[in-house]
């Protein structure tokens, strides 16, 4: 397990803003459980199996965490046990009042052993070729044993061997301690626990004591000679000689506990509610006045056997959350002081002057003066980061060093603890907004207006920079169905000046963009640009042009209606403004303009009726005009057509 995990540690990324981020490679998945389960490892086959009781399944994972499948059709399960060989998982099914056997390879049901109606079985342990299991409701809870030893598997009742149980008791058997089980009455205050002689089969009781407490978790010390019991109204596990019940130690824990497990090496790792949020995991490494403390959830911890070591002890797995938001915890160096970092830099500092960062390292152990810290720089200039050194740790977890940063813009500074034989591994980071230089970039034409399909030469000027020397030059023609496009892009040339021609059909808005570089801020320059549309305007029906009175006239018989027609750069719901005038006593007086919308093929006919003979002898002209916002639309700029000029005769 231990191999196949390792497989798995890979790097964690920079924190930064002063966050701490272990770089060791724990893990927090996902579970679909509702509330926490009892779990075991299975260290033959790489499992770890978890009882799902609100699904009535058993979720299994495979040795790094991640769930991999599930076992199915278990009403309200609880309690699970593995035989010694691991071939075999049992599980208590209570909601169906039996117990159940799972082959571990295969994860399939192969047996199950009734054990009565309303039996509810909840609590297993596996000792001398037999299944002893805790059952009832309060009062009428009992010892109970299928016989697997048999040729025929029996199950029996009614074996509590003089005690009157309060709860279901939960039992505790050891391969290394033979012949013993012990079962905790955790369902009443004076808290009694029963010590078992059960090598005949029918159990005796060897000792007992009331230790007082409603326990909520134990387990067996390797050797199976001590039992390690949680339970709250006190702040400490406590550990029992299993011969006369004594106390052996305690080991203390801040807050009430929950549960507990032990690696095949007797290394304690147990959980506590923690109310006040200071650590609800406890690892033991170095004897109770060493625990190794960590915080892997910031919800109360659940209750329930929910924490389990893997088979080989090297790594431990902790479920955590409530409400149907379960995950697992996976601690990979379970045995190590857990390490936490900080960086602290300026939030902002000029360029090319000193700054300096602190920070502090701390630990439940802690650590000496003078332990070594990896320091990086990341920037602009360096983005794969530049080490600076090694930096010393001060006295009480401090640190501080002074730098003077090249580059401006984000600078990151990322402190690194390698760790060692009794310490995780820690990282962390801090970004500093360092002053860069104002750029200066322009860009021609701006505010002018072309002819429509005009070929206009735009041109950018950079000044000073550091390294970049590049320029992108961005066209957005009005409208929302042309996009905004990239017409060119490159380093400007020995007078910072970079060019490109556009030919306009609209009005246009241009953007010259400067990246930055590490000295200088990024930069913009904008101009927008008018187009004029495309008018033309003819007339027809007249019987002559001529030109006279300044202009060239067209001549209609008073029976005849000129018609005007305009041609003018199409777009959709577009009109042209027709404006008609009539000259009088040497000045031209307008009547009232009318708006005509344009065909698909950018054409509007006008035809001029009416009484003509009233007309004859008066001088009109017409014109034909795009307005920007009120011909329909705002793309181009205004555009006037020219003035068509006529008059009527008989």
């Amino acid at each position: 397990m231990a191999a196949a995990l390792a497989a798995l540690i890979g790097s964690t990324a920079i924190g930064s803003l002063a966050l701490a981020t272990p770089s060791y490679a724990d893990a927090n998945l996902p579970l679909p459980l509702s509330d926490a389960g009892y779990t075991v490892a299975d260290g033959v086959h790489q499992h770890l199996f978890l009882a799902d009781s609100s699904h009535n399944q058993i979720v299994v994972t495979d040795s790094t965490g991640k769930v991999t499948g599930t076992i199915t059709g278990l009403p309200q399960v609880r309690d699970l046990v593995l035989s010694p060989d691991s071939s075999t998982l049992y599980a208590a099914v209570y909601g169906a009042d039996k117990i159940v056997a799972i082959d571990t390879a295969q994860l399939k049901q192969t047996a199950e052993y009734p054990t009565g109606a309303h039996t509810t079985p909840s609590h297993l342990a596996y000792a001398d070729g037999r299944i002893w299991f805790g059952y009832g409701d309060q009062w009428d809870s009992g010892l109970g044993v299928v016989d697997l030893t048999a040729a025929t598997p029996t199950v029996t009742l009614d074996l509590n061997a003089g005690h009157d149980y309060a709860s279901p008791p939960k039992v505790y058997a050891d391969p290394d301690n033979p012949g013993t089980l012990v079962a905790l009455d955790a369902g009443i205050s004076s808290g009694p626990v029963i010590v078992y002689d059960v090598s005949s089969g029918t159990p005796v009781i060897r000792v007992t004591e009331d230790k007082g407490g409603f326990y909520k978790d134990a387990a067996l010390t390797p050797d199976g000679q001590d039992i390690v019991v949680a339970g709250p109204g006190t702040r400490a596990l406590t550990e029992y000689r299993l011969s006369d019940l004594s106390v052996v130690r305690t080991y203390p824990v801040k807050d009430e506990p929950e549960t507990v497990s032990i690696a095949p090496d007797g290394t304690i790792a147990a959980t506590v509610l923690d109310t006040d949020d200071i650590g609800d995991t406890y690892v033991f490494t170095g004897g109770p006045d060493k625990p190794s403390v960590r915080n892997v959830s910031h919800n109360w911890m659940p209750g329930t056997h929910a924490i389990s070591w893997s088979a080989d002890g090297s790594r431990l797995f902790v479920q955590t959350g409530s409400g149907g938001s379960m995950g697992l915890h996976r601690i990979d160096e379970p045995r190590k002081y857990e390490t936490a970092l900080t960086v602290d830099a300026p939030s902002t500092a000029p360029r090319a002057k000193s700054l300096k960062v602190t920070g502090k390292l701390t630990s439940g152990l802690s650590l000496p003066a003078g332990t070594p810290l990896q320091v990086t720089r990341t920037d602009m200039d360096s983005p794969k980061g530049k080490s600076l050194g090694t930096k010393p740790l001060g006295s009480g977890g401090t640190f501080s060093f002074t730098d003077t940063p090249p580059a401006g813009g984000k600078v990151t500074y990322t402190v690194t603890y390698a760790g060692d034989a009794a310490h995780t591994a820690a990282q962390a980071a801090d970004a500093v907004s360092v002053s860069r230089g104002k750029a200066s970039l322009t860009l021609t034409n701006n505010g002018k207006v072309y002819d429509y399909g005009k070929a206009v030469k735009f041109t950018a000027h950079l000044g000073t920079t550091y390294k970049n020397r590049t320029v992108g030059i961005w066209a957005d023609p009005f409208g929302s169905d042309r996009p905004n496009k990239l017409v060119k892009s490159g380093k400007v040339d020995s007078h910072g000046n970079l060019s490109v021609t556009v030919n306009l059909y609209r009005d246009t808005k241009l953007t010259a963009k400067f990246g930055g570089d590490s000295r200088y801020n990024p930069a913009s320059a904008v101009s927008t640009v008018g187009d004029r549309v495309s008018v033309s305007t003819s007339v027809s029906g007249q019987y002559k042009a001529k030109s006279t009175w300044g202009h060239t006239y067209y001549f209609f018989h008073k029976s005849k209606n000129p018609l005007i027609t305009t041609k003018m750069t199409y777009f959709p719901g577009r009109a042209q403004k027709f404006e008609f005038e009539v000259y009088y006593q040497g000045k031209w007086y307008p009547g009232d303009p009318a708006y005509f919308k344009l065909g698909g093929d950018g054409v509007s006919r006008v035809q001029i009726t009416g009484d003509h003979g009233k007309d004859v002898g008066w001088r009109f002209r017409v014109r034909s005009s795009y307005v920007d916002g009120t011909s329909g639309d705002t793309v181009n700029s205004t555009t006037h057509g020219a003035w068509k000029y006529f008059t009527f005769t008989k």
